[in-house]
């Protein structure tokens, strides 16, 4: 077995499996290896039965009382079993698993492993896990992984998967440079992998992980000091007259720019009138006014008779961007071509599409990756934009700015808020302007943090704000329910199902990015006409989509996200003149969780809680808080590991020297693994 085998090549992953796993994006053995745990659980020590306290996790030391029996009701089979200890008595029930009555006879004695649930006024356990007595002390001492998966496949399955995989390793060379591995004292890269899947205590986990961050990082700034060393003073091939149009179209504003606005743009109009060309972010917070920015930018380019460009990550978004625009043309009375080109259009309206670029000179086009497939062909394109640029790969950017028959000027918009200090590593072939001011119109969105046992008083809070015509959002980190029977995660489909019988008399619906984009954009259609109330969705929405007339945005587990991330799931809300809200569910008993979630209350300044969020980061802070979608890598976190990334960032500069110096050190197997990776990232990416 290979890494680059199919997992149908696993023994048990047959077609059904197959298809759902590759909806998790694991289509090869090397896809299944490089997926790592969500979160790591730890075997509770032996408990009597009559020390149980609630509905939670325990183990049970038990003798099999009697003869289990097989039950049939509607379309249920139940295998139901007695067992007991020397403090009592529990039943045990496992759903469709006729074959545990034989297992259950034959292990008299056993460790049964799984959570209580009170019912008809007893304990009993569902789907326990059954184990021997030496299986379950060679599970004490290690750590079991938990994934993300889908459902019809559980952790027990995938996790059987994954040891046959991880044979494969066997064959693969560590592409790692060994005097990077000797002076960092890394560990050899496939052992990081087994060890990361399956570690034996905390410390090998932390070690493990610590190289493979350090890979990801390692060939991330790679790629893009190689598109630096590209792009660098490349001449301005479409420079931009300096004349008074500019200040024009800024007289036309129906409000006045913020200082920060007008500090960017005049940064950005330098760079467009200047000798070189134009390699800019532009980082602002949720709000901030990035898209009036660029869309200045692109009028000017159209009425210097050039084409101009802008990519969002989502269709929802595109076809924002496109209504905006086209409002703002009508406003400032602009007769400039507006085309829209997305992957959901028809056949015939993508040739209409193709069409138009290829006849208007001076059009702005507006569109998702679909702009940088072959077909599009562009006639004068001038200025390329991508929008929130975490949600593309370097080589999407790099064959987005390739266009052009000459380089176009690019500009980079991201409300992430990254620290100055690591923006300028991650960002380190582009010049950074940053929009750090809100317009002044805007109300401070009013946030507050609570448990769990006060969802039912924010449900009518959200019904109280709808009664006035507001409208809400509830995000959960999960799409649909998971096979783990122990997660305390919400999903957005089982969710909504609550909602609706709550709420009978409002109109609610559900997002998440595993839905077609025709299905996402006629939800997206219908919550902004408020023909939906409450739209519960996964942290697809995020991504800049601007809905007015919401008002309340509901995070539950939001314990189990990054601070950056609700921080930009909050600037969803308060878009509009009245007040809005964001009420996060703790779903942690952790004080470092409270104290985390504490800061957005404090704060709306996304750099101010960047920063704080870099400060309090710890080495057990890996279980659930990455910051999902940051640069779309599979297991680094900028904030959490930025002393990784600037130890990345100096070998990045010591391995790219010593290539220069002598072009002979350039280390084969290493190219190798940057394209793939690059291949990886992609795919992660059109998922």
């Amino acid at each position: 077995m290979s890494i680059s085998d199919s997992i149908s090549t696993i023994h048990g992953v047959g077609p059904k499996t197959e298809k759902l796993l590759q909806k998790l994006g694991v289509y090869t053995i090397e896809d299944m290896l490089l997926a790592f745990p969500r979160d790591y659980k730890k075997i509770p020590g032996i408990s009597s039965i009559n020390q149980i306290q609630g509905e939670r996790e325990y183990v049970f030391r038990v003798q099999i009382v009697g003869t289990p029996v097989i039950k049939r009701t509607k379309n249920l089979q139940l295998v139901i079993a007695r067992a007991s200890d020397q403090t009592g008595v529990i039943e045990a029930v496992w759903y469709h698993m006729p074959y545990l009555k034989n297992q259950l006879l034959q292990k008299r004695e056993c460790i049964l492993y799984g959570k209580t649930v009170y019912k008809n006024g007893s304990y009993q356990m569902e789907q326990p896990e059954i184990l021997g007595i030496d299986q379950y002390h060679g599970m004490c001492d290690g750590l079991q992984p938990v994934y993300n998966l889908t459902k019809g496949i559980t952790n027990k399955q995938y996790t059987k998967y994954l040891k046959e995989a991880l044979e494969s390793l066997w064959k693969e060379r560590d592409f790692l440079p060994l005097s990077i591995r000797i002076k960092h004292g890394f560990m050899d890269r496939n052992e990081a992998i087994r060890a990361v899947h399956f570690p034996e205590n905390m410390e090998s986990l932390t070690t493990a992980r610590q190289r493979l961050v350090f890979d990801e990082l390692f060939l991330f700034l790679l790629k893009m000091q190689r598109f630096k060393e590209h792009n660098s003073r490349i001449p301005n091939h479409f420079p931009l007259p300096q004349d008074n149009y500019g200040a024009e179209l800024l007289q036309k504003l129906p409000f006045p720019l913020t200082k920060a606005q007008k500090r960017a743009l005049s940064e950005m109009e330098q760079d467009l009138e200047g000798p070189d060309t134009m390699q800019r972010l532009l980082q602002g917070d949720v709000g901030s006014g990035k898209t009036i920015l660029a869309y200045l930018l692109m009028v000017r380019m159209a009425k210097s008779g050039r084409q101009s460009a802008i990519m969002a990550p989502t269709e929802v978004l595109a076809k924002q961007h496109f209504d905006t625009f086209f409002g703002w043309n009508e406003q400032f009375g602009l007769e400039i071509p507006l085309i829209l080109l997305t992957g959901s259009l028809t056949a015939k309206q993508k040739k209409v599409a193709y069409q138009k670029i290829l006849d208007c000179p001076d059009a702005m086009i507006i569109g998702t990756h679909a702009l940088i497939q072959e077909k599009v062909v562009y006639q004068n394109l001038a200025l390329v934009v991508t929008d929130e640029q975490h949600r593309f790969g370097v080589r999407q950017r790099e064959t987005f700015s390739g266009k052009g028959m000459e380089q176009p000027h690019v500009l980079v918009m991201s409300a992430t808020p990254i620290p100055r200090t690591l923006a300028i590593i991650l960002y380190g072939d582009l010049d950074i302007s940053v929009v750090d001011e809100l317009p002044a119109k805007r109300l401070p969105i009013k946030s507050c943090v609570v448990g769990i046992n006060q969802r039912k008083t924010s449900w009518n809070f959200i019904r109280k704000e709808i009664a006035q015509g507001h409208q809400a959002y509830v995000i959960c980190p999960l799409v649909e329910e998971s096979e783990d029977e122990n997660t305390e995660l919400e999903d957005v489909i089982t969710y909504t199902q609550k909602l609706k019988k709550y709420f009978p008399d409002f109109s609610i619906a559900y997002l998440h990015g595993k839905m077609k984009p025709a299905e996402k954009n006629d939800i997206m259609e219908r919550f902004a006409a408020n023909e939906i109330q409450i739209l519960v969705s996964t942290t697809v929405i995020e991504v800049g989509i601007n809905v007015p007339n919401a008002t309340v945005m509901m995070i539950e587990n939001a314990e189990r996200f990054g601070l950056a991330q609700l921080h930009q799931l909050r600037g969803r809300v308060g878009r509009g003149d009245a007040q809005s809200y964001c009420i996060m569910i703790n779903g942690s008993d952790s004080d470092r969780a409270k104290e985390r979630l504490e800061i957005l209350n404090q704060s709306n300044d996304g750099f101010e809680i960047a920063g704080k969020d870099l400060k309090l980061r710890g080495p057990g802070d890996f279980f659930g808080i990455r910051q999902s979608g940051m640069m779309e890598f599979a297991i680094a976190d900028i904030y959490q590991d930025a002393d990784v990334l600037k130890l990345a960032f100096d070998e990045v500069k010591d391995y790219e020297t010593r290539c220069l110096d002598d072009p002979a050190q350039v280390d084969e197997l290493l190219e190798t693994q940057l394209e793939r990776e690059l291949e990886r990232q992609e795919k992660r990416i059109n998922l």
